[in-house]
């Protein structure tokens, strides 16, 4: 299958070797030719994994968009939510009718993409997808390798709109066999496992972080009992607001990702000691600036409360994690731009959100 893969960091080169190694005909595309040059020059990526260190040849590697998006049937952006309207509007131009963009994960990205791109001025019938995770734990180990620790073994997937799952969900799949699919976009958002486990490591952990200069892992150490316990708390809220849209079990709730007995999560068993394991992410943390406050503070928790709000369910941590991280950051955080409000969504009856999300952009 013809795939493009759009992003430069440690998800987009993950999916453009582990793809490519699948058989699939990839297109991988960086903005940024600098950083760029090794993968450029050599046509390849490197995968680092259990069955060691090689090089996988790519179909195309190009920092034209257009060239990565020309017949491509899959668009597979791994970014962050903080650089989905950029790369909406780098698309928007060049999408073709009939392909199937996915996000993983989107925090409902996959509507609002949708909407930005559309805006932008292409009517095309276009599908996004968006699932609870990165289909990889993975880290870049050199500047063109990527090492990848674990990888999912259940991805569960909304389509936007749900009535075009029927063709996205046989792309998906053929791409990615892990995908299970879930009834549409929303119910895929708030799979997402991003906004749940990040908030409390990275503010309970704030002392720590700021203090270690990079000697620090918040997946090890700083994962302990009593942020466990917020964590788990945090989760059922989560929970309880995909039980309020009428979204059913499974929920996959993150503590099957700590104990390796439970229900298998959506990395599998033993996930969280094969990550502790591999040091990886015993790295410097921006406090401010990471992608763990920025997307999954910042974006996800707003969406998660205001998500609640809309359903009728009062979402205690959540809106007590926000309102820290505001602090922290002197922002005010509950008028973020993935929310109901933000999104034009809040005033739409139950009825009408249903349909949206069912038939899509009128």
């Amino acid at each position: 299958m013809e795939i493009a893969v759009l992003g430069g960091g440690n998800g987009a080169y993950a999916a453009a070797a582990d793809l490519a190694e699948a058989g699939h005909a990839v297109r991988f595309w960086r903005r940024d030719e600098g950083a760029f040059a090794p993968v450029i020059e050599s046509g390849s990526v490197g995968l680092r994994d259990v069955k060691g260190t090689r090089r996988v040849p790519l179909s195309l590697v190009t920092t034209d968009i257009a060239a990565a998006l020309l017949g491509a049937e899959l668009v597979v952006v791994p970014l962050p939510a903080t650089a989905q309207a950029g790369m909406a509007d780098l698309m928007a131009p060049h999408l073709e009718d009939g392909q199937v963009v996915f996000l993983p994960p989107g925090t409902f990205g996959s509507y609002w993409m949708a909407r930005r791109i559309r805006d932008r001025g292409n009517t095309r019938r276009l599908i996004f997808a968006e699932t609870g995770t990165l289909p990889w734990l993975a880290r870049m180990s050199a500047h063109d390798t990527v090492t990848i620790t674990v990888r999912a073994t259940r991805l569960p997937t909304g389509v936007f709109p749900a009535s075009a799952g029927e063709s996205a969900f046989p792309v998906l799949e053929r791409a990615f066999p892990a995908v299970e699919r879930l009834s549409d976009a929303l119910d895929g958002a708030l799979m997402n496992a991003g906004p749940i486990i990040h908030p409390p490591l990275i503010l309970m952990n704030a002392g720590p972080l700021e203090a270690a200069k990079g000697d620090f892992d918040i997946h090890n150490e700083g994962t302990q009992p009593a942020i466990r316990a917020v964590t788990t708390a945090l989760d059922a809220e989560r929970m309880a607001v995909r039980t309020a849209f009428g979204y059913g079990p499974p929920h996959f709730p993150l503590a099957d990702h700590y104990d390796p007995a439970g229900e298998e999560w959506m990395y599998g068993r033993a996930a969280h000691e094969r990550l502790v394991e591999s040091q990886g992410w015993r790295e410097p943390v921006d406090l401010r600036r990471h992608r763990y406050m920025r997307e999954d503070v910042v974006i996800g928790l707003a969406f998660l409360i205001s998500a609640g709000a809309w359903a009728g369910v009062f979402c205690p941590v959540a809106s007590s994690l926000l309102t820290l991280a505001g602090v922290i950051l002197d922002e005010d955080l509950r008028r973020g731009l993935r929310t109901m409000e933000a999104m034009a969504l809040s005033d739409l009856t139950r009825g009408e959100l249903t349909r949206l999300l069912r038939d899509g952009l009128s």
